[in-house]
């Protein structure tokens, strides 16, 4: 019973640190091992893209596609506040 109410525990504090996901939809231009590239209006999204990254079809380009991807900082720098 333990280990059930500490599993559930974890569960719950792990999704509460989960990003939050967004979505693309729109025409394939370009796919690499590492990028998917996709034209949403005059904008083209390029989405990274890696050994984790689930594939259901045929991902190709001209194939229409929603992708389903999360935001996360690569580096901040904090600026010092300016002297008045």
């Amino acid at each position: 019973m333990k280990m059930i109410l500490a599993s559930l525990v974890l569960l719950g504090a792990s999704y509460s640190f989960a990003a939050k996901t967004y979505q693309v939809t729109g025409p394939v231009l370009e796919v690499t091992d590492s990028k998917i590239v996709v034209e949403k209006g005059k904008d083209k999204w390029e989405i990274e893209r890696t050994a984790a990254t689930k594939v259901t079809g045929d991902l190709k380009v001209g194939e229409k596609v929603t992708i389903e991807y999360t935001m996360s900082a690569a580096n901040v720098d904090v600026k010092a506040p300016k002297k008045k």
